[in-house]
């Protein structure tokens, strides 16, 4: 008898290891794609499905934004600070302009953003609808960069809520929330520079928006059952770290180079995931796949 304990002991400390060290990956993950214009949604339902991970995952998610917002805080601690210091100045106009589509969307539409999470079905279109748009963006940018380009003092509220129109569509799994807003921003003719900042300005309030919502709803039982609470707080941490480190050197890139390996880059995972959904099945069941083309 104590022997078979023994063994039980062993297997349940594996399986819990297994889950933080599953919990740990996505967060670098996220940490990494979520200052990236590939979509970290995205990346997170693919791994869901690759992992075996079934159920809401939505806490999981938010949890893991959390720890990427923690990134931005301290990164861009100096803008955030002069925004609390004079919140009435056209930054703080812009930012709020731009976040109101995306929370109406999220309150109009939860149900099918919780189920779009959950079964993965329109991933791979959301990958694809990634690329088109760093594609465009970045052809139309070096047509439109020798008329000039706009800077944080010359953006209007127009060019700030087509943005948040391209970050509503960004709650769905594939589509990059960074890729469209400053998709957004280039083809509004918005300089590379604070396309970039705002973007990542604009992250704040959406991430802090969502956990207020998840924290309205209750945080699901089932979830915490399903997943526990030591990998959700080593998920977030991850997502953290690795985001702290990250940010930097992923803003020189969307600053300084093009879009166009991005593109490759999402279309390429995009087709892959649709293959799977509806050929092959290895990481997405066939049900996901119905689902997917029967909306």
């Amino acid at each position: 008898m104590r022997q078979e304990a023994l063994v039980y002991a062993a297997l349940s400390y594996y399986h819990r290891a297994m889950r933080i060290f599953e919990a740990v990956i996505l967060g670098a993950v996220q940490g990494i794609t979520e200052f990236l214009p590939v979509s970290s949604s995205g990346h997170l339902v693919v791994l869901q499905q690759v992992f075996g991970i079934e159920g809401p995952v939505l806490l999981f998610d938010t949890m893991l934004h959390l720890g990427t917002l923690a990134a931005v805080f301290t990164v861009f601690r100096q803008d955030l600070w002069r925004l609390a210091r004079r919140p009435l100045q056209p930054l703080t106009a812009l930012l709020c302009i731009a976040t109101v589509p995306a929370a109406a969307a999220a309150l109009l539409f939860k149900a099918r953003i919780d189920a779009a999470f959950e079964s993965g079905a329109y991933t791979g279109f959301g990958f694809l609808i990634t690329s088109l748009l760093l594609m465009v963006s970045e052809r139309r940018e070096r047509r439109t960069r020798a008329r000039g380009t706009k800077n944080e003092y010359t953006v209007t509220m127009p060019d700030a809520l087509v943005i948040g129109l391209f970050q509503a569509a960004a709650l769905v799994p594939g589509i990059s929330r960074s890729g469209a807003t400053v998709s957004a921003a280039l083809l509004r003719r918005i300089d590379r520079s604070f396309a970039a900042r705002f973007s990542f300005l604009l992250s704040v309030p959406v991430i802090l928006g969502a956990l207020v919502l998840q924290v309205r709803n209750g945080f699901p039982s089932a979830e915490f059952s399903a997943v526990g609470l030591a990998p959700l707080c080593a998920g977030a941490l991850t997502a953290g770290i690795v985001g702290f480190f990250s940010v930097k050197l992923m803003l020189k890139l969307t600053r300084k180079s093009d879009l166009w390996i991005f593109a490759l880059y999402t279309a390429l995972l995009g087709a892959a995931v649709l293959t799977d959904q509806h050929l092959t099945h290895l990481f997405f069941p066939a049900a996901t796949a119905a689902a997917s083309g029967g909306t």
